[in-house]
């Protein structure tokens, strides 16, 4: 990616009153110096976005610098950013597969128009918005519903979670803590069962059910998981209140049964790894791990779905299935768009109707039936 331009506080200043950029005269007019301008007066989302933010942009500042020689404010016309949706368009690795999708596309598109409408704003572009007639890919349903967990493997899935508390963490060696020798070596009639062996010292059964239920019971994406404060359940009122996509706080309902899984995760676990990390986290490391920080990533809360999946005998099912299951769950109780969309955050009330679509399996059996 290119390098940025100048420092924007020599160039640019917050307006105390009402939050507006004073652009000065004689700043170097590039788009390298609006995008640093941009990312430190506009743009206020999680750290997280802010990241996806400055690639998919930088793409475009590299594309311009590419094609045009330099990043000149004045050169950026309507051509040049269709240009720049051709490039992704077609642009393929070495074994001629298209590095990027339709979607991607799409949000780069997206972060670049909410751009170049803040720099007209300011200062107003030669040919007009260069951006503003650019048109998006048309990729159908932005929503993969079919990946939703459906009734049975939800009760599958709990089922298995709860057998966390039994089995999970347990040596595999039937060898181990049985007791006495073998008659035979191999033989398992003194095989003490697997909720008699030992259970890994750094294993914590009540978090990962917890998690697994938290899941399944709020639709909660996973990275929000890993954001969760103890302060911010509500266990009178059900809810949960944690930093979601895009930085913003969403508070999520969540259901007896969730909630009585955390409050034993709470009373049975958390203090012995409170002690050494003293963080408001929700969910913490366990304290016997060396290194890392004191909340779990979202590779752990991967871990732990797949360790239940794997229990369950369900396969192809990701975190994020629970929460399309969860829009299915409230569109079929309430057949309310605005439920869903209470529940699960959608800014877009678009995203939320995607529930109301009837499943390839739905459809089957429905026309299965006239036969």
């Amino acid at each position: 990616m290119a390098k940025w331009g100048v420092i924007v506080n020599q160039n640019a200043i917050r307006n105390n009153s009402g939050g507006i950029i004073e652009v000065k005269k004689g700043f170097p007019d590039r788009i390298g110096f609006w995008l640093e301008a941009y990312f430190r007066f506009e743009v206020t989302t999680s750290q997280a976005s802010r990241k996806v933010q400055k690639r998919d942009l930088g793409c475009f500042l590299d594309f311009m610098i590419a094609s045009e020689g330099k990043d000149d404010r004045g050169l950026w016309s309507p051509r040049l950013s269709r240009a720049f949706r051709d490039q992704l368009k077609n642009k393929t690795d070495k074994n001629g597969k298209r590095q990027w999708s339709d979607r991607t596309i799409n949000r780069i598109l997206a972060h670049l128009k909410t751009f170049a409408k803040w720099v007209h704003k300011y200062r107003a572009f030669p040919l007009g918005n260069p951006v503003e007639k650019i048109k998006l890919i048309p990729t159908g349903s932005s929503l993969e519903i079919e990946r939703a967990i459906s009734k049975k493997e939800r009760r599958r899935m709990l089922d298995a979670a709860d057998m966390l508390l039994i089995t999970g963490g347990r040596s595999r060696d039937r060898r181990r803590n049985r007791g006495g020798s073998f008659q035979k070596a191999g033989d398992p009639s003194n095989d003490p069962g697997i909720e008699n062996r030992p259970r890994r010292k750094g294993y914590r059964a009540y978090r990962n059910r917890a998690i697994v239920y938290t899941l399944i019971e709020t639709g909660m994406r996973r990275a929000a998981i890993t954001r969760i404060n103890l302060d911010d359940v509500d266990f009178d009122n059900q809810t949960i209140t944690v930093e979601e996509k895009g930085g913003v706080r969403h508070k999520y309902q969540i259901s007896k049964e969730g909630l009585s899984a955390i409050r034993m995760y709470v009373e049975m676990e958390r203090d012995q790894d409170f002690k050494r990390w003293k963080s408001p986290a929700l969910f913490l490391t366990p304290c016997t791990t060396p290194h890392g920080s004191d909340r779990p990533g979202v590779l752990v809360v991967n871990h732990v779905w797949n360790e239940v999946c794997a229990l369950a005998g369900i396969t192809g099912k990701t975190p994020h299935s629970a929460r399309h299951a969860m829009g299915r769950h409230i569109i079929e109780k309430t057949g309310n768009v605005a439920a869903v969309q209470r529940q699960l955050g959608h800014k877009n009330a678009t995203y939320s109707m995607q529930y109301t679509r009837v499943t390839r399996d739905e459809l089957n059996a429905v026309l299965d039936e006239r036969s």
